[in-house]
């Protein structure tokens, strides 16, 4: 019995030892083919057919925007989500629909698209401080923010710190409305330090490209998309993320997203609480967020409105653009 316990334990670590070598190989393997035979610098394209132009922002570097300013009234400022691949490419339906109708903005958030991708410190401070300095500096009067997902907690930040830079804010699948947790300061405390050490494991130079590489090749970027669309992703969506995704420095804010560090803990009691802005919320399914406490702000606050636009996965206005360009200037229309 003992010789026999004895050769499944020998069995046992032998398969576990293999196990482990294999995975070691293969790690190494794609460390080697990331480094050697993955390009870094592919060529990238305008996102939007428009002007492209830089601004140099104190605390944000600089800072790619597309504009369109042959409109009157109100400006507009697009914001894209944060994700592995995220670029300005993603709020294309509503630029095209309001270019000539309204002046139109639509940077590159910090570290994505053409914008400055150092290897520095991302924060949601840091967004929202490039969003308030663009509109200070580059728009120059108050403006519509309309955000697409994590991106309106930064526009929420921005219109909390300085409301007078912003007439309204729409947020597009909004991060935020999951059911709050009874969590303790030292569970809390807990938390904030998986997600440095998350972080501080995801940033090792040796293998953070090579993650990188992993999880914006083109098949982990069409799987992705697919969850959020009810139809098929658009081609050229996912061959401009890929090539968005392939530039010098790409990885490094995404890192911060992938570790969770961009996110504001309770943002929906410390922040959109105490908006006083008008504001639209557009949603419906998700598969990265939930909306389970929007109806309680909704009747909380009076400044807040929603619409539910069905069916979508959380680029309502990919798919269903009608439906969110008239939701929108109905809104708008309110405020005037």
């Amino acid at each position: 019995m003992n010789k026999t316990l004895k050769k499944i334990g020998k069995g046992f670590l032998w398969g576990l030892g293999s196990l482990v070598t294999a995975v070691t190989t293969a790690i190494a393997g794609w460390i080697i083919y990331s480094k050697k035979y993955i390009s870094h610098q592919l060529k990238m394209g305008d996102a939007l057919e428009a002007e492209r132009k830089d601004f140099q922002s104190k605390r944000a570097g600089l800072i790619s925007y597309y504009a369109d300013s042959s409109g009157k009234g109100t400006p507009i400022v697009l914001l894209h989500s944060i994700n592995a691949a995220a670029s300005a490419y993603e709020m294309k339906p509503l630029f095209e629909y309001f270019r000539g109708k309204r002046p139109v903005y639509a940077p590159d958030l910090p570290g994505f698209g053409f914008s400055e991708r150092s290897n520095r410190l991302y924060s949601p401070q840091l967004y929202q401080n490039a969003i308030t300095e663009f509109i200070q500096d580059v728009v120059g009067e108050p403006a519509d923010l309309v955000a697409l997902s994590l991106a309106s907690e930064f526009a929420a930040l921005a219109s909390v710190h300085n409301p007078a830079l912003i007439r309204s804010l729409v947020m597009i699948s909004p991060t935020g409305f999951n059911p709050p947790r009874m969590d303790k300061i030292t569970e809390q405390v807990k938390k904030r330090g998986s997600k440095n050490k998350l972080y501080a494991g995801l940033a090792v130079p040796l293998w953070n490209r090579p993650f990188y590489d992993l999880v914006s090749s083109r098949p982990s970027i069409q799987f992705f998309l697919n969850k959020s669309f009810e139809g098929l992703v658009p081609e050229r969506m996912v061959d401009y993320a890929y090539h968005a995704a392939h530039q010098p420095g790409a990885q490094f804010a995404p890192t911060y997203f992938l570790s969770g560090k961009l996110f504001t803990p309770a943002i929906r009691e410390t922040v959109y609480k105490v908006l006083n802005h008008p504001v639209l919320v557009l949603y419906d399914h998700d598969p990265y967020t939930h909306f389970e406490m929007l109806p309680v702000l909704l009747q909380e606050k009076d400044n807040w409105q929603g619409v539910r636009l069905t069916p979508t996965k959380g680029l309502p206005h990919w798919e269903q653009p009608h439906k969110t360009y008239k939701a929108i200037e109905s809104f708008w229309s309110g405020l005037e």
